[in-house]
């Protein structure tokens, strides 16, 4: 979608915010070798975190390296490279896990084993330009949520009248191009509005 919005606008460069709901990898690696700036927060699967154990946010990748740094200090080096999903990751872990007074707050695992995707430093600039902007969010949810709030309530409580994807898409073409043109009567008023779709 920021790709086909890209080409519409004929903008040489473009910012795509997105909520979590949104996040995959691959997506937001294909927006950034488009030249667009993906703004998408990351979704917290891990339940690590819940459970009172570390999780992959508490481990510092160093790139020169190649290796983490866990939170009692010692480095996890690369050990093997897997696909997981479609995905190759590398593996890290460190030697001293066994022995770590922190372990039992870390993994109950033999040792603490840290996956990286091979495109995560993509991921890492994408999460470094929303620490950098945390109001995008705020603004996305401004702009994006009033309209399929309005959307909703035109649309009703049984929203969709058809069924089948085609028909659905067409219906809700139908909704956004009548939202569109409501919206831009309201800014530019009829008369300008007719006069700029004749030209």
């Amino acid at each position: 979608m920021s790709k086909l919005a890209k080409a519409a606008t004929g903008e040489r460069e473009l910012i795509a915010i997105a909520d979590r709901g949104y996040y995959e990898g691959y997506e937001i690696l294909e927006c950034e070798r488009a030249g667009i700036a993906a703004i998408v927060p990351k979704p917290m699967t891990s339940n690590n975190a819940a459970a009172g154990l570390f999780d992959k946010r508490d481990f510092v990748y160093e790139d020169k390296e190649n290796q983490y740094r866990c939170p009692a200090g010692s480095v996890a080096i690369y050990r093997m490279t897997s696909e997981e999903a479609g995905k190759v990751q590398h593996k890290y872990w460190s030697s001293d896990c066994p022995r770590c007074p922190m372990k039992p707050r870390c993994t109950k695992s033999k040792e603490q084993r840290i996956s990286r995707w091979e495109h995560e430093d993509m991921l890492d600039v994408v999460q470094e330009r929303l620490d950098g902007a945390p109001e995008a969010m705020r603004l996305r949810r401004q702009t994006v949520e009033h309209v399929f709030g309005t959307l909703k309530a035109w649309m009703g409580s049984t929203h969709f009248l058809t069924r089948t994807l085609p028909r659905v898409r067409t219906e809700m073409s139908l909704q956004v191009l009548a939202y569109n043109l409501k919206r831009a009567t309201k800014i530019l008023e009829t008369g300008p509005l007719i006069k700029a779709m004749r030209a």
